[in-house]
């Protein structure tokens, strides 16, 4: 069943956080523009945005952040030398990040929790459904998870999450949800939530991954959200609410990926998304994947 409100427009991406994970880098630069081969990873996530059709993006941003919204605004010094230079493919790029969507801008204030993170987004997203998307879980361009959980909730309404099967013993890293299926092999309806269980308490191994469609009605669900595991308003904690009480704001699914997705709150992870990413690009793939087979073949 679908339901007759318009198709959604505004996304939100959280990026308050400190990025303690990688100091000494983000002890001035924000984790969000640290660069993913040549482009700083909040810029992924804003295209990705933009591809599901959501023009309308706003940032939920916290003190030292004023790198991005330089990064999103013009350059005018450096494009009028890059056009005397005519070096127009330099200039393309630069352009780009600055035409890509209409970005706004509000401060989270005191960092407490995804859930607070949301709601300082309440103001500026109305009674609309929105996306949030996190900036630590890049997806390829080629699987588009959030064009599909935007079509989920068009057929059932209420919110939609992005889950991922993971290894039962790493459970206890990520949200993780109880579930029934339905007709579509792909989407499955969330009968709870619970954040980061023990192994042997989790209702099952799919996690909740950086991808959320929402309906309104979370927003006064977060106001009466106490604050839970780690001190913090919890986003899962406010679906888990929903996922119960279907008439508080819709039902909640997840849509199962299966495709290629990047974790970049991980060094390690970081550095293998680089890897791949690079080895994908045309025009720096064909010497880098020659260099890292040599690379490779050398050190064992």
């Amino acid at each position: 069943m679908s339901d007759s409100r318009p198709r959604i427009s505004k996304a939100v991406i959280p990026a308050a956080g400190l990025g303690t994970r990688f100091l000494p880098a983000t002890k001035a630069t924000p984790k969000e523009m640290l660069p993913v081969v040549d482009k700083p990873a909040i810029q992924y996530v804003v295209e990705e945005a933009v591809t599901a059709g959501l023009s309308d993006v706003l940032m939920v941003t916290g003190r030292n952040k004023r790198p991005l919204e330089d990064h999103f605004d013009r350059n005018h010094e450096l494009e009028e030398v890059l056009l005397r230079k005519g070096d127009g493919s330099r200039l393309a790029r630069v352009q780009e990040s600055s035409d890509l969507a209409t970005i706004h801008y509000v401060r989270q204030g005191d960092p407490r929790g995804l859930g607070h993170a949301v709601l300082c987004a309440a103001p500026h997203v109305g009674d609309q459904s929105f996306a949030v998307l996190l900036g630590d879980d890049l997806i390829d361009p080629r699987d588009p998870l959030l064009e599909r959980m935007i079509e989920t909730r068009e057929r059932y309404g209420g919110s939609v999450v992005a889950l991922l099967e993971v290894d039962p013993a790493q459970v206890h890293l990520y949200g993780c949800a109880a579930v029934r299926p339905t007709a579509e092999d792909d989407v499955v309806e969330v009968s709870g939530l619970v954040e980061k269980p023990e192994p042997a308490e989790a209702p099952s191994n799919y996690a909740v991954i950086g991808r959320y469609v929402l309906d309104p009605a979370v927003f006064e669900v977060l106001r009466r959200t106490e604050p839970g595991r780690g001190g913090e308003i919890q986003l899962t904690d406010a679906l888990q609410e929903l996922a119960r009480n279907p008439a508080l704001g819709g039902p909640v699914h997840g849509v199962v990926f299966q495709g290629r997705r990047y974790d970049t709150g991980d060094r390690g992870d970081y550095l293998r998304a680089i890897v791949r990413l690079a080895c994908e690009r045309e025009d720096l793939g064909p010497d880098f994947r020659d260099w890292l087979r040599s690379y490779v073949t050398e050190e064992l």
